[in-house]
C-alpha cells in the first residue's frame, strides 16, 4: 500500500523536484551539485550533523518529550525514511538505462583508442621519412642557392646605378615636357644616395648636375607661380613642389593666398557690378504702397494675378536668387577650393613632414583665417546690399529662397573651417533681413490701411443719391448704398474683411522664413523668438495698435463740426474697432499662434489687453461721432434761432424749413447708424407720443395736467414752479458715453441737438408770434423724434424746457391752441 503510493506521488513533476531537493538536502549539496561549504555542526542531537550521538539523542527525547510527542517523533522518523528509500529506488530507475548506455560507449571508446594509436605511429613513421628526404635535397642545393640569391642583388644594383647615372638626362627630358611633378619625384628618390656617396667624384659630378636642373625647375615654378594664369589645381601642385624643393612655406602661404585673393576679388566685383546705388526715399515708399492691393480690388481676378502683386524694386535686371546663385556658384565655391586646397597644402601635408616641428600648421591657419574673414565680411556686404533692395513685398518667396541657399551654402564652410565665425555671420544677415522684412509688411500694412481709408473717404464724399441713402457730413449716398447691398454682394467686401485678407496674405507670406523645407528655419531664433517677437509682436500686435492709435486720432480734431474728418468714417471706424475686439483680434492672434506655433517663453502682449485699447478706440470714435453729428445739427438750429427776428415775427403758418432739415438729416444718421449696429432696447411708448402737447410753463413731465387749468389770470410766480419741477426731474447727462446700439447713438445725437437749441432760446427775446413759432416747431420735432430714441419722456422733457424758457423770454405769453398747431404741422 505504501508503495504503491509512493509510486504515485512520483508521477508528479513538484514530487520528482521535492525528491530530489531532499536528498541534495541529505547529502549537503547545493543547486549546482556541489557540497556546501558550511561548518559542520558540533551539536550531538542534530541528526544530519556529523557528531550525532543516537543515546543522547534518545535520552533528550524522553527526558522533554511525552509519551504522545515521542509517539509522532517516531512517526515522523518512519515516514522520512520509507520517503528517503522511495526516492533512492526512484533515482536507481530512472538512471539505470543511462548506466547501461554509459557503459557501452566506455567499451567502444577501448577498441577505438587502439586503431587511433596505430595510425598515430604510422603517421609518426612517415614524417621521419619526409625530414631524411628534405635534409638530403638542402645539403644537394646549398651552393646553388648562395649563387641564386646574390645575382638578383647584382642586378638590382645596376639598375639603382643605372638609375642614377641617367637622371640628368631624365630630369632635363622632364623639364622639357613640364612634367615638373615626376622631376621632382626622381629627384627626391635619388637625393639621399647622391648625398651618401657625393663624396665619389663620379656621384659629385651627378649630384651637381641634378642641383643645376632642380634650380631651374624651381625658378620656372616660382614664375608659374607668380604669373597666376594657371587653374586652381595647377597652382596646387605647384605649390606642392615648391614645398617639397624646400621652398619657404610662410612665403608660400602669403602668394598662394595673394593669389586667391585676386580671383576671389574679381568674383566680387562682378557681384558688385549687379549692385545699383540705394534707391531714393520715394522710390522705396512706393514699392512698399504698391506691395498690397487696394480694397477696391481686393478679392478680384486681376488683383490675385502674378502680374497685379508684381511689386516694382529698384534693382539690377537680375533677381535676388540669381544673384545668391551667382555669389555661391563663383565666390562661395571658390573660396572652399581655396580653402581646401590650402589645408592640403600647408596644413595636412605639414603636420606629418619636417614642417610639423616649425609650427608651420598653426601659422598658416592663422593666415588662413584672417584671409577668410576678410574676403567674407566684403561679400557679406555686397549680399547686404542686395537684400536691402528688396523693398517690394508682392513675393517673398524668391527672396527667402535665396536666403536659404545663402544659408545652406555657407554651411560648407564649417566644415571644410571648424571654428571660423562665417557661417555666424552668415545666419546674422539671415536674421537681419526676416526682421526687416517683418517692418516691411509692418510698413505695407499701415499703408494699405491708411489708403483703405482714403478710399472711403473717397466713397463718402460723392455726391448724394438720395436723403435716406446719404450721410449728414455731405455725401456718400453710393458708398452706403454699396453698404447696404453688401450682405447680397460677395464681391464687394467690407473694410474689416479686406484689412483681414491683407494680414492673411501677410502672414503666409512671413510663414514661409520657417517652412520645414528652409535649413535655416532649424535656428533657434526662427523656432522661437522671430515668431514671438518678430511676428506676433512686432507685426501683428503692432498693426493692431496702429489701427487703434490711427484711429483715435480723428477724434483729435478741432473745430465746431469735428474738423476734416467725415461723421461717417467715424462710424466705420468705431464699427471697426468693436468687430476687432470681439472677434477678429482674438481670431487674428490664434490664427498666427497656430502657424506659426508660437511658444510664449517670453512676455507677449494679451489679447485682452488689445482687446481692451480696441474698445476704448471704438467708444473714443462713437462718442466723437455723436458729439460731432450733435454739433452738426445743433449748428443749423443755433442759425436759425440767432438769424431771426423773434419779437417782430409774424404770425407762424408753417413748420421752419430748418426744423424739416433736422428731421430728414436725423433719419439719414438713423438709416446710417442702422446699417452698422444694432438696434438696442427702448422703453414702452405711450398710445400717443406723435400727439404730445406743450404747455408754455411746463418744464417736467407731469405738467401736461396742469396745461390745461393755466390761465394767465392766476397768480402764480412762473420762474418758482419751473424751479420745483426741475427739482424733481431726472438730470440729464448731454455728454455721457453711447453704447454700441442705435438708438443710444441716437438718443446722444438728439440730446446735444436740444440742448443746444434750449440755450439759444435762453439767450433770446420772443415776441408773441415768436413763443407760438417755437410751440410750432417743438411740436413738430416732437411728432419725429420721439421715435429714434430709448425713452420718449427725454424729448418731451427737453422740448418741454424749450417751450418753456421761450415762455419765460416772452414779452406777450400768448400760447397758440392745440389745434391749430396740428394742424399747421401736419399741412407742413
Amino acid at each position: 500500500m505504501d508503495a504503491e503510493a509512493v509510486v504515485s506521488e512520483d508521477s508528479c513533476p513538484d514530487r520528482k523536484r521535492r525528491v530530489h531537493g531532499m536528498l541534495k538536502l541529505y547529502y549537503g549539496l547545493n543547486e549546482e551539485g556541489k557540497a556546501e561549504e558550511e561548518e559542520q555542526s558540533l551539536d550531538p542531537c542534530d541528526i544530519n550533523g556529523p557528531h550525532f550521538d543516537p543515546e543522547h539523542f534518545l535520552n533528550k527525547l524522553r527526558r522533554e518529550c511525552s509519551l504522545a510527542e515521542l509517539m509522532d517523533q517516531e512517526t515522523c522518523m518512519v515516514k522520512q525514511i520509507r520517503s528517503l528509500d522511495s526516492d533512492m529506488q526512484t533515482l536507481v530507475y530512472e538512471n539505470y538505462n543511462k548506466f547501461i548506455s554509459a557503459t557501452d560507449t566506455i567499451r567502444k571508446m577501448k577498441n577505438d583508442f587502439k586503431k587511433m594509436e596505430d595510425e598515430m605511429d604510422c603517421l609518426s613513421a612517415n614524417m621521419s621519412a619526409i625530414t631524411d628526404f628534405s635534409a638530403r635535397i638542402s645539403g644537394t642545393l646549398q651552393d646553388q642557392h648562395a649563387q641564386i640569391t646574390s645575382t638578383p642583388g647584382v642586378h638590382t644594383l645596376l639598375r639603382k646605378l643605372q638609375f642614377l647615372f641617367e637622371l640628368p638626362a631624365r630630369l632635363n627630358k622632364c623639364l622639357e615636357m613640364q612634367a615638373y611633378a615626376q622631376a621632382v619625384r626622381s629627384h627626391r628618390l635619388a637625393r639621399c644616395v647622391l648625398q651618401q656617396y657625393s663624396h665619389l667624384p663620379s656621384f659629385k659630378g651627378i649630384q651637381d648636375d641634378c642641383h643645376a636642373i632642380m634650380d631651374k625647375l624651381a625658378l620656372e615654378l616660382r614664375q608659374k607661380f607668380r604669373d597666376g594664369g594657371s587653374s586652381a589645381k595647377d597652382l596646387s601642385e605647384c605649390v606642392e613642389l615648391l614645398l617639397q624643393l624646400d621652398e619657404p612655406a610662410e612665403e608660400l602661404c602669403d602668394k598662394f593666398l595673394s593669389h586667391a585673393r585676386s580671383r576671389l576679388e574679381s568674383d566680387l566685383q562682378g557681384l558688385e557690378a549687379e549692385i545699383r546705388p540705394y534707391p531714393s526715399a520715394s522710390a522705396v515708399k512706393d514699392a512698399s504702397v504698391r506691395g498690397l492691393s487696394s480694397p477696391a480690388s481686393t478679392g478680384s481676378p486681376a488683383a490675385s494675378s502674378p502680374k497685379a502683386s508684381a511689386i516694382f524694386s529698384p534693382s539690377s535686371n537680375t533677381d535676388i536668387l540669381e544673384f545668391i546663385d551667382r555669389g555661391c556658384n563663383e565666390f562661395v565655391s571658390s573660396l572652399c577650393l581655396v580653402i581646401t586646397s590650402y589645408q592640403e597644402l600647408f596644413v595636412s601635408h605639414a603636420q606629418t613632414g619636417e614642417l610639423a616641428s616649425k609650427n608651420i600648421p598653426q601659422m598658416a591657419n592663422a593666415k588662413l583665417h584672417a584671409f577668410v574673414d576678410d574676403l567674407a565680411a566684403r561679400y557679406f556686404s555686397l549680399v547686404e546690399r542686395r537684400i536691402q533692395e528688396e523693398k517690394g513685398v508682392g513675393d517673398n518667396s524668391l527672396l527667402v529662397r535665396a536666403l536659404d541657399r545663402f544659408h545652406r551654402r555657407l554651411q560648407a564652410v564649417t566644415k571644410l573651417l571648424p571654428g571660423s565665425s562665417v557661417p555666424s555671420k552668415g545666419t546674422e544677415i539671415v536674421i537681419r533681413a526676416a526682421t526687416e522684412r517683418v517692418k516691411q509688411y509692418l510698413a505695407a500694412l499701415q499703408s494699405f490701411y491708411m489708403d483703405s481709408l482714403t478710399d472711403v473717404r473717397q466713397a463718402l464724399a460723392t455726391p448724394r443719391l438720395s436723403v435716406a441713402s446719404a450721410s449728414v457730413g455731405g455725401g456718400g449716398g453710393a458708398f452706403w448704398e454699396r453698404w447696404s447691398e453688401q450682405p447680397a454682394r460677395a464681391g464687394s467686401p467690407s473694410l474689416s474683411a479686406s484689412i483681414l485678407n491683407q494680414i492673411k496674405s501677410v502672414l503666409a507670406s512671413v510663414h514661409l522664413f520657417t517652412a520645414k523645407d528652409i535649413t535655416f528655419s532649424n535656428q533657434p531664433y526662427f523656432k522661437g523668438e522671430f515668431c514671438s517677437q518678430g511676428v506676433r509682436e512686432s507685426l501683428v500686435v503692432s498693426f493692431i495698435k496702429f489701427i487703434c492709435q490711427s484711429s483715435r486720432q480723428f477724434c483729435e480734431s478741432s473745430g465746431d463740426k469735428g474738423g476734416s474728418t467725415p461723421p461717417a468714417l467715424l462710424l466705420l471706424l468705431s464699427r471697426l474697432c468693436l468687430d476687432y475686439e470681439t472677434s477678429t483680434i482674438s481670431y487674428i492672434l490664434t490664427l498666427t499662434d497656430e502657424q506659426f506655433l508660437v511658444q510664449h517663453h517670453s512676455p507677449v502682449t494679451p489679447v485682452t489687453t488689445l482687446c481692451t485699447e480696441a474698445r476704448e478706440a471704438a467708444q473714443k470714435l462713437l462718442n466723437h461721432y455723436v458729439k460731432v453729428q450733435g454739433l452738426i445739427i445743433s449748428q443749423m438750429l443755433r442759425k436759425s434761432v440767432e438769424t431771426r427776428d423773434w419779437v417782430n415775427t409774424i404770425e407762424p403758418r408753417n413748420v421752419r424749413a430748418v426744423m424739416k432739415r433736422v428731421v430728414e438729416d436725423t433719419t439719414s444718421i438713423d438709416v446710417q447708424v442702422g446699417l452698422l449696429y444694432e438696434e438696442g432696447v427702448r422703453k414702452a411708448h405711450s398710445s400717443d407720443s406723435s400727439k404730445r402737447t406743450f404747455s408754455v410753463y411746463s418744464s417736467s413731465r407731469q405738467q401736461v395736467r396742469y396745461a390745461a387749468s393755466y390761465t394767465p389770470s392766476v397768480p402764480m410766480d412762473t420762474n418758482l414752479l419751473s424751479n420745483i419741477h426741475k427739482l424733481f426731474s431726472e438730470r440729464i447727462d448731454i455728454f455721457s458715453s453711447v453704447e454700441f446700439n442705435k438708438v443710444s447713438v441716437m438718443t446722444g445725437i438728439i440730446k446735444i441737438s436740444l440742448k443746444t437749441f434750449l440755450e439759444c432760446v435762453r439767450l433770446r427775446t420772443f415776441g408773441r408770434y415768436g413763443l407760438q413759432q417755437i410751440q410750432v416747431d417743438c411740436h413738430y420735432l416732437q411728432m419725429y423724434l420721439w421715435r429714434f430714441v430709448s425713452d420718449e419722456n427725454l424729448v418731451h422733457f427737453l422740448l418741454d424746457e424749450i417751450v418753456g424758457s421761450s415762455a419765460h423770454r416772452c414779452l406777450d405769453p400768448a400760447p397758440m391752441e392745440q389745434s391749430v398747431i396740428e394742424v399747421i404741422c401736419e399741412r407742413g
